[in-house]
């Protein structure tokens, strides 16, 4: 089944650790905590995204916080580090389109895709998330440890749910069903 701890899908390498780590997320416990990582790094994004990101600005300044869209006129919502784009954060905290209900944090990208006011989801890199894509002269899967998703590992062990299974949409979303199947079939997943 596994090369050591990869498996090669298409030229995408997938460690075993998403296959097997239990995990599906529990907002009512980390109450959105992968939005407002501290960090001074933001979401990873490519350029098309910004380009839908742009887009729908206008109907995001209704839903964030008024000091999320003040951030956002000042100084925009994404920003180069490293040679990397990344979204904004507010006080390297909150990412830029975070709202908050019932003090969870929710991605307003994501509430006016739900809503069919948009039709991008929000970016690849949160939709993913537990999973991260590193790119060592090819992408490579990984589970990415975060404190704040305890409760996400336990639900998943009692859900007998892993990462892999609860990242089905996201991975689909940017390799497809075809990928996402053969991943099932080679990891007997």
């Amino acid at each position: 089944m596994f090369n050591s701890n990869f498996i090669s899908i298409n030229n995408v390498l997938l460690r075993k650790e998403v296959i097997e780590t239990p995990f599906s997320c529990d907002l009512s416990k980390c109450k959105g905590a992968c939005c407002t990582l501290e960090s001074e790094y933001g979401a990873p994004l490519n350029e098309e995204e910004i380009v839908e990101m742009e887009k729908v600005l206008p109907l995001v300044e209704n839903i964030i916080p008024q000091k999320h869209w003040e951030e956002i006129e000042e100084v925009g919502f994404y920003e180069e580090k490293d040679g990397e784009l990344l979204t904004r954060s507010v006080n390297n905290k909150a990412c830029v389109f975070v709202y908050y209900e019932d003090k969870i944090a929710k991605c307003s990208l994501e509430k006016l895709f739900f809503e069919k006011k948009s039709s991008f989801q929000k970016p690849i890199s949160c939709h993913l998330f537990p999973i991260r894509v590193s790119d060592f002269g090819g992408e490579i899967l990984r589970f990415e440890k975060f404190s704040d998703c305890s409760s996400a590992l336990e639900k998943g062990a009692n859900e007998n749910v892993t990462a892999f299974q609860f990242c089905q949409n996201s991975l689909e979303r940017k390799y497809s069903n075809k990928w996402y199947k053969k991943a099932k079939e080679l990891t007997g997943k």
